[in-house]
């Protein structure tokens, strides 16, 4: 092994090592469920901005976000602009009221709970549904950043990769290591060491979004050469002008990449740390601090995905790259000295494994808190439902190893599902819960299962409708659907 392979590995371990103390530290903090699924509601704005950040973006900031740059050009960056205008109207209209609601709603700690105690639904439908959806799209989800990290490691220990030298990691390897490390600091810490995870990871990601960006461009001779690299590659064939967002665009696609933005309003995983503040006048400031995140961040990947085109489409073969989705890991790689490189590489893991523990988190509790307390008519209470809460985190992380252990579509692929699922089903019944008296538990209830059915249906259909980013239709099926019933 070789010392820049060591110097990589140091600094990847030594990432692994932080979280994983972050999670033994909450651990601490730990008494009760409400501690384990909500931190105690005590959750300072900054934090809860950082880790929505954090938990929202997973690999698709760095990898699937810069892969789709990389390919098709500023076209695919109006996916960007949906859901940082999504974002901020999440802060502004959900945040204030879920925050208070919830608590008044029989301090509600899960996005089931809320609802049943809202509607006052004493059959438990409405809470065991919500739950059940819950369980299916963010089983998916989760193997999507499972995927991520597999890919992540064999891209930079693998066979073929720049730190290959006295190492080779497989995909398997790499995504078992990925996702045992997340589950192990958020089998202790719970929703305050994921939280607290995500804030260190949200910076990491955030230095290293600038860092590449500028250190590439200031190495290649500053942005004009960069600009120049990136005419020369689109005249060189492809059909592609990269500096367009709308060249190649089509209303439909157009739309459907601005619609990522209405899937905000359902992401259990984000919308829970609104219900973690301190007070619902803590958003206010959450919405600045995640806005400006966003901003950034994304401006900063879709940067490196066009250097990377100016880099790796010269006339030099050998520079070409075959995963448009590795454009970030391997310009980090090239201009960095590798201990620099391990953190910057770190960035990635930390989007992957931001999402992933906030995501088992939310599923152990749909599990627990909405399924197993309700159909099993368990009272559990103290250690022993913290206990079977951990052991559901385990569960869940194991089907999702199964799912993503042959990876059939990519990462935005998996992501794009389960974010119009949960945006479909629980976006609509979500502001209606907060805004609309008229709403009813059977309303509720038919707009969830409208939603998330249809999610699943819409891959089948074969019509040219379908070529729109489901989550489109499917909110607005939903919402007729609910407000009909």
């Amino acid at each position: 092994m070789d010392t820049n392979t060591v110097f990589l590995l140091a600094a990847i371990g030594l990432y692994f090592l932080a979280m994983i103390a972050i999670g033994l530290y909450a651990s601490r903090k730990n008494t009760d469920l409400d501690d384990y699924m909500l931190a105690g509601r005590d959750m300072k704005p900054s934090v809860a901005a950082l880790s929505a950040g954090a938990s929202d973006m997973s690999g698709w900031l760095l990898m699937g976000l810069p892969g789709a740059i990389y390919a098709a050009g500023l076209v695919e960056g109006w996916m960007a602009v949906g859901l940082t205008v999504g974002a901020w109207v999440n802060w502004r209209v959900v945040a204030p009221r879920l925050r208070s609601y919830t608590e008044v709603a029989g301090n509600s700690i899960t996005i089931p709970s809320f609802l049943e105690n809202r509607f006052k639904d004493r059959t438990h439908i409405l809470r065991i549904v919500a739950g059940l959806i819950i369980l299916v799209f963010f089983t998916f989800y989760v193997s999507s950043g499972m995927v991520a990290g597999g890919k992540f490691v064999e891209s930079t220990f693998g066979p073929d990769s720049f730190y290959a030298q006295g190492i080779s990691i497989n995909y398997l390897t790499g995504m078992l290591v990925v996702a045992g490390i997340t589950v192990l600091y958020t089998l202790f810490g719970g929703f305050l060491g994921a939280s607290l995870t995500d804030v260190a990871q949200g910076i990491l990601m955030f230095l290293s979004l600038l860092a590449v960006p500028i250190v590439v461009i200031l190495t290649m001779g500053g942005w004009d050469a960069v600009v120049e690299g990136i005419r020369a590659a689109d005249a060189a064939g492809g059909g592609v002008n990269h500096f367009s967002m709308f060249e190649n665009a089509t209303l439909i696609g157009v739309l459907s990449s601005l619609a990522w933005g209405l899937g905000y309003f359902g992401q259990p995983h984000i919308i829970v740390r609104f219900m973690a503040l301190r007070s619902s006048a803590d958003a206010h400031y959450g919405r600045i601090v995640s806005t400006t995140w966003m901003i950034i961040t994304a401006l900063g990947a879709i940067t490196t995905a066009l250097i990377g085109v100016a880099y790796f489409n010269g006339p030099d073969p050998a520079k070409q790259i075959d995963d448009p989705e590795t454009v970030f890991l391997l310009l980090s790689q090239i201009f960095f000295h590798p201990l620099v490189a391990g953190f910057v590489l770190a960035a990635v893991l930390a989007a992957i494994m931001s999402t992933m523990s906030s995501q088992l988190l939310i599923t152990s509790s749909a599990l627990i808190e909405d399924l197993y307390r309700v159909l099993g008519k368990r009272q559990l209470a103290g250690e022993r439902l913290l206990l079977l809460s951990r052991a559901m985190v385990v569960l869940i992380a194991l089907v999702a190893i199964a799912l993503a252990a042959n990876p059939s579509d990519t990462i935005l692929g998996l992501v794009g599902f389960a974010w119009a699922g949960f945006g479909a089903a629980f976006g609509p019944v979500v502001i209606a819960s907060l805004y609309w008296k008229g709403l009813t538990s059977q309303g509720a209830i038919a707009g969830m299962i409208t939603g998330a059915v249809t999610v699943f249906m819409w891959g089948s259909v074969d019509s040219s409708i379908t070529e729109i980013y489901e989550i489109v239709p499917v909110v607005v099926l939903s919402t007729a659907v609910m407000v009909a019933v």
